[in-house]
């Protein structure tokens, strides 16, 4: 079997998880690759799919939604999972008390989930590298705002392995 991890990642955190992701699946025995879901042009080659975008201001990725958008048609009739990268830091809980992962899943799924009949969603913590080059208007603004600055913590919070252990569930619904 044949599984396509698409993603869409803009600083490479959840590039990250996708290719861990295939890595755990090829270790079950499963034909697996990650690649941007911009660069995804022959679907028919896949037997299932794990869609994954990073997550911005409750706001999935513009090519993880578009990927999903576009192919909705065909993707309604494989097994998919979709999943999204985000909430930063160490902590589940934030500091009003609410579960960040819940708190983390972009609107987008509402209309997606359903739409491709996804048999499972994750949303997993990201990664903040103090060197990175803000991409876009907000990350540009938070790099010159004072009172911003330093306001995200930064480091590698990514759960390897809750990833792995997904990634594994998903190999045992596909065998």
């Amino acid at each position: 079997m044949r599984v396509l991890v698409a993603y869409a990642s803009r600083h490479g955190a959840t590039q990250g998880i996708a290719e861990r992701i295939a890595e755990t699946l090829r270790k079950a025995g499963l034909e697996a690759e990650a690649l941007p879901a911009a660069s995804v042009k022959n679907l028919a080659a896949y037997d299932a799919f794990v869609i994954g975008g990073a997550a911005y201001m409750f706001h999935w990725l513009k090519d993880a939604t578009k990927f999903v958008r576009r192919n909705r048609a065909f993707l309604a009739t494989r097994p998919v999972w979709l999943f999204s990268s985000g909430p930063i830091g160490t902590e589940p809980i934030d500091a009003q008390g609410r579960d960040q992962k819940v708190g983390a899943v972009p609107r987008e799924f509402a209309e997606l989930v359903p739409a491709v009949k996804a048999r499972g969603q994750e949303i997993f913590f990201g990664a903040v590298d103090s060197g990175r080059k803000p991409i876009g208007f907000a990350e540009r603004m938070m790099s010159v705002i004072p009172a911003a600055k330093g306001a995200l913590p930064v480091g590698d919070f990514r759960d390897w392995p809750a990833i792995e252990a997904w990634a594994a569930t998903i190999a045992r619904d596909l065998a």
